[in-house]
C-alpha cells in the first residue's frame, strides 16, 4: 500500500496537463495519434453550438493541430473504434468501453419503462423500419402528431429514434451534417466487442481508474461528476485499487480535508517533468475546463459560460472562450466566427488582473487566434489589435 502523499499545487497542474495532452504543443498529421488521444481523454463532449466550432472538433483541434473532421467521422463510421453514447453528456467514446455504457442503459430502461410501454407501438414501428430500411434519420419519419404543443414537443418518432438510442436498441452509425443517423446496435458494433453488463466492481473501477488516467489526479466528488453511484460500492472499488498500489493518495497544499487521487505511475512525471509551453484557446466543454469548481481550485480562474445567461446579465459577453498558456489561465477571449463574410471576430478581451501581455505573448496569442480562424473556416482575424 502506498503512503499518502502532498503534492503542491503547481506539481498538480503539471500531472493535469500532461494527463489532458495540454503540455505541448503538437504536430501529429496521424489517425492513430487522434484516436489515442480520445482514448486518453476517455470522452469528447458533442454539443450542437457552432458560434466559433462544434465543441467536439475544437477539443480536439486544441491537442493536434493537424485534426480535420473526417478523421473523427471516420473513426466512428468506417473503422468503428469509437461510438456516440453518453458520459456525463453526449459524447463520442472509446469503443472498447462499450460495455460499461450498458449499465447507463440498462438503468434508462428501466427509469423510462412506464413510458415505454405507453408508447410500445410507435417504438416498435421504428425499431421495425430501421431494421427493414437500414440506417434511418429522423427526418425520415413522418410526424403522427395532429397538434403540436410548443417547439419543444418532438415528433413521436423523435421520441421513439432517443428511447431505443438511450436504452441501447439502436446506436448512431454516422452524423448527416449534424443529424444522427440511427441502425441497429448490432449492425453497428464490431466484431468481438464485449457486450456482458459489467459487475458494480468493474464499472466502478473504471470509472475511477478512466478519470484519473485522463484527469491526472481526482477527488471522489470530481471521479462521479453528474453520475448517480453507489457510494459504499465506490469506496470499496476505491480501497481495492489503492491496496493494490495502482493509486496514491495525496493532498494538495492550500486544499484542506479534501483527498485526492493519482495513478501511481503518473506520480513519475514528477521525476523529469516536461516542459509546460502549450497556448490554447479553449472550448467552454474542454475537459480541462468543463467542472468550474475544479478550475477555480487548481488555477484560480473563475469562469463560466454566458450564453445561457440572459444578455442583461453577462459580463462578458455569449461566447467567452478560456486562454491558456503554459500552466496559467491568461484571460478570456468573447469570438464569434462570421463565415459569411470569412472572418473570425473578437468582440473584447478580458485578462486575468496580474496578467501583463508581453511581446511573446501577444505573438503567441495572435498566432493561436490566426490558427483558430482557419480551423473555423474564416480567412482572417477581426479585431486583433486588442491583443496588447
Amino acid at each position: 500500500m502506498n503512503p499518502m502523499k502532498k503534492l503542491s499545487k503547481k506539481d498538480a497542474r503539471h500531472i493535469i496537463l500532461s494527463s489532458q495532452k495540454l503540455s505541448l504543443v503538437n504536430n501529429d498529421e496521424s489517425k492513430e495519434y487522434l484516436y489515442k488521444t480520445i482514448e486518453q481523454l476517455g470522452y469528447i463532449q458533442i454539443d450542437t453550438i457552432s458560434v466559433v466550432e462544434r465543441s467536439h472538433h475544437h477539443i480536439l483541434w486544441s491537442r493536434m493541430l493537424s485534426y480535420k473532421k473526417s478523421m473523427l467521422y471516420d473513426l466512428l463510421e468506417n473503422d468503428k473504434r469509437i461510438f456516440e453514447y453518453w458520459s456525463h453528456a453526449a459524447a463520442f467514446l472509446p469503443m472498447k468501453d462499450f460495455k460499461f455504457s450498458l449499465i447507463r442503459k440498462k438503468n434508462f430502461s428501466k427509469k423510462y419503462k412506464t413510458w415505454g410501454s405507453a408508447d410500445k407501438k410507435i417504438i416498435n414501428r421504428v425499431y421495425d423500419r430501421v431494421k427493414a430500411e437500414g440506417p434511418l434519420q429522423s427526418k425520415d419519419f413522418v410526424d403522427e402528431r395532429k397538434k403540436s404543443t410548443g417547439w419543444w414537443d418532438w415528433k413521436p418518432s423523435k421520441d421513439a429514434l432517443d428511447y431505443l438510442f438511450h436504452t441501447g436498441k439502436l446506436m448512431v452509425v454516422r452524423r448527416q451534417g449534424f443529424q444522427k443517423v440511427y441502425d441497429l446496435t448490432e449492425r453497428v458494433l464490431p466484431h468481438g466487442i464485449d457486450t456482458g453488463i459489467p459487475t458494480e466492481k468493474l464499472f466502478h473501477q473504471h470509472l475511477i481508474l478512466a478519470s484519473l488516467n485522463s484527469n491526472g489526479l481526482s477527488s471522489q466528488r470530481e471521479i462521479m461528476y453528474l453520475r448517480k453511484y453507489d457510494s459504499k460500492s465506490f469506496e470499496r472499488s476505491l480501497k481495492e485499487l489503492i491496496m493494490d498500489g495502482k493509486i496514491t493518495v495525496v493532498y494538495i497544499d492550500g486544499i484542506d480535508n479534501e483527498k485526492y487521487y493519482v495513478l501511481t505511475e503518473k506520480l513519475d512525471l514528477l521525476t523529469h517533468p516536461e516542459k509546460i509551453n502549450g497556448f490554447h484557446i479553449l472550448s467552454p466543454f474542454d475537459n480541462l475546463v468543463i467542472q468550474r469548481k475544479r478550475l477555480k481550485t487548481f488555477f484560480n480562474f473563475d469562469y463560466q459560460l454566458e450564453c445561457y445567461v440572459p444578455q442583461s446579465k453577462r459580463k462578458f459577453g455569449y461566447f467567452c472562450l478560456p486562454v491558456l498558456s503554459g500552466d496559467k489561465f491568461i484571460g478570456k477571449v468573447d469570438l464569434k466566427a462570421s463565415r459569411s463574410t470569412g472572418s473570425l471576430i473578437i468582440n473584447n478581451l478580458f485578462k486575468e488582473a496580474e496578467v501583463n501581455l508581453n511581446t511573446s505573448l501577444q505573438n503567441k496569442f495572435r498566432k493561436k487566434l490566426e490558427e483558430l480562424a482557419r480551423f473555423s473556416g474564416c480567412r482572417e482575424v477581426t479585431g486583433l489589435e486588442t491583443i496588447k
